[in-house]
C-alpha cells in the first residue's frame, strides 16, 4: 500500500475515535446544568463518571478474552461498539436523572468503549513498526480530542445539559458510519484463536511489565483530572467572580486543558520514535507531577493563574499514554497486541474506579486542593516503575 493509502486510513481512523469518544465525558459536562435540575446526590455524581471506567474495565476484559480486536475485522468490531454507544448515550435524555437507569447506562456505554480504544490502537500499529510511537500518538490525540469535545458543546450550548448527551451521541452514530470506511494496515495480524498463555506475558514479559506499571501511575492522574477539572476549576473561580461566570468558564477551562494534550500526544510521538518511548513516557509524568502540585497551590488564586497553569498540566497529563501502549505492542507478538494492549488498558482503567469515584467525595472533605495534590503520587510511581525501560526503548 501507498504512503497516501496510510495517511488517508489514518485520517478516517483518528476520525472515527474523535466523535467515538465524544459521549465519554458528556456527564461530567453536563453535571452542573443536571444538578441543577435534578439535586443528584455527590455520590450519584460521581457514580456518573466512576460507572464509564468501570464498564471500560469489563468491556476491556471482555475483548481480551474473547481476542475479539485481535481475531475479528476491527473495523466491524468499532461500528457495532459505537452504534450501541450512542443508543445508550440517547438513553440519558429519557433516563431519571442521576437514577439507577441513567448509571447503568453510563456502564454500559463504557464497555462499549473498549470497542473503541483498544481496537484503534491496534489498526494504527498495523501500519508501522518503526514509526508506532507516532502511529498511537496520533490516534491517543484523536481519543484526547474527543473527550474534550463534551466540555466545548457545554461551554458553546449554555446550561442545557440535554444538548451536550445528544451531540455525544449523534457524534458515536458519525463513527459507527466512519470505522467502515478505516483501512488495515500491512502489518495488522490476526490470531487464528485465543490463548490465555499470551496474556501471561503481562507478568512473565519484564518490558511489557514495566510499560503497565508506568501506566497504571499515569492512570492515577488523568482520569481524575479530566472527570472533574471542569467542578475543581469551577469552585477556585468562584472565590473570583460570580458563580454563573466561574462555571462557563471553566467548561472552557477544561476542553482546552483536555484538548492541547491531543497536539502533545503527536509531538510526543515524534519524540518517541527518536529518543525513546519511555524517555518521552517518564518526562511527561515528571512535568505533569508538578503541574499537579502548582495547580493545586494556585487554586482560588487569581483566574489567570490558574488557567494558564491547568493548561500546562493539560499537554502534560497525556502525551505518555500512546508511549505505554506501543512500548507494548514492540514487545508483544503481533497476533496479540491488541489483547495485551486491551488488558493494560483494563488494569488501568480499573484503578480509576477508585480514583474518580473518591475525588469529589476526598475534595468535600480536604478541599481541592489537596486532592488535586495527591494526584502526583502516580507520576511518581510510574517513572520509578519505568526505570527498566529507559535507554533501551528506541
Amino acid at each position: 500500500m501507498g504512503r497516501m493509502s496510510k495517511l488517508t486510513a489514518l485520517i478516517l481512523l483518528c476520525t472515527a475515535v474523535v466523535f467515538g469518544l465524544a459521549p465519554w465525558f458528556a456527564t461530567s459536562a453536563a453535571l452542573p446544568d443536571m444538578v441543577r435540575e435534578g439535586a443528584i446526590s455527590p455520590t450519584r455524581q460521581a457514580l456518573l463518571s466512576s460507572m464509564v471506567q468501570a464498564g471500560f474495565v469489563i468491556g476491556a476484559l471482555g475483548t481480551a478474552v474473547t481476542g475479539l480486536p485481535d481475531r475479528f475485522d476491527p473495523r466491524r468490531v468499532m461500528a457495532i461498539a459505537a452504534f450501541l454507544n450512542a443508543c445508550f448515550t440517547f438513553g440519558l435524555l429519557l433516563a431519571p436523572l442521576g437514577g439507577d437507569v441513567a448509571i447503568t447506562l453510563r456502564f454500559l456505554s463504557g464497555a462499549c468503549f473498549a470497542g473503541i480504544y483498544p481496537v484503534g490502537m491496534k489498526m494504527a500499529v498495523g501500519w508501522g513498526q518503526k514509526d508506532r510511537g507516532l502511529l498511537v500518538g496520533v490516534v491517543v490525540g484523536a481519543l484526547t480530542f474527543g473527550s474534550s469535545t463534551p466540555h466545548l458543546a457545554a461551554w458553546l450550548g449554555g446550561a442545557d445539559w440535554r444538548v451536550v448527551i445528544a451531540a455525544a451521541a449523534c457524534a458515536s452514530l458519525f463513527t459507527a458510519i466512519m470505522a467502515l470506511f478505516t483501512g488495515l494496515g500491512p502489518y495488522h495480524a490476526r490470531a487464528p484463536q485465543f490463548s490465555a498463555r499470551s496474556i501471561g506475558l503481562m507478568w512473565t514479559d519484564k518490558r511489557i511489565r514495566a510499560a503497565t506499571g508506568g501506566y497504571l501511575g499515569h492512570m492515577w492522574e488523568l482520569y481524575v483530572m479530566w472527570g472533574w477539572i471542569g467542578a475543581a476549576s469551577a469552585a477556585g473561580y468562584a472565590m473570583q467572580m460570580n458563580p454563573e461566570e466561574a462555571t462557563n468558564f471553566a467548561a472552557f477551562t477544561a476542553f482546552a486543558a483536555i484538548a492541547i494534550g491531543a497536539v502533545t500526544c503527536v509531538v510526543g510521538g515524534v519524540m518517541a520514535d527518536r529518543i525513546g518511548k519511555a524517555e518521552v513516557a517518564g518526562g511527561a509524568m515528571v512535568i505533569s507531577g508538578v503541574m499537579a502540585i502548582a495547580v493545586a497551590l494556585a487554586h482560588g488564586g487569581p483566574v489567570w493563574l490558574s488557567f494558564v497553569l491547568i493548561l500546562i498540566w493539560g499537554a502534560f497529563v497525556v502525551p505518555d499514554s500512546p508511549q505505554f501502549s506501543a512500548l507494548i505492542a514492540d514487545a508483544a507478538p503481533p497476533e496479540v497486541a491488541g489483547s495485551l494492549m486491551a488488558v493494560q488498558t483494563a488494569l488501568g482503567f480499573g484503578l480509576t474506579i477508585i480514583t474518580v469515584q473518591a475525588a469529589p467525595l476526598l475534595a468535600g472533605a480536604i478541599g481541592w486542593p489537596w486532592t488535586l495534590g495527591v494526584l502526583a503520587l502516580g507520576p511518581v510511581f510510574g517513572v520509578w516503575t519505568l526505570r527498566p525501560l529507559f535507554s533501551a526503548s528506541r
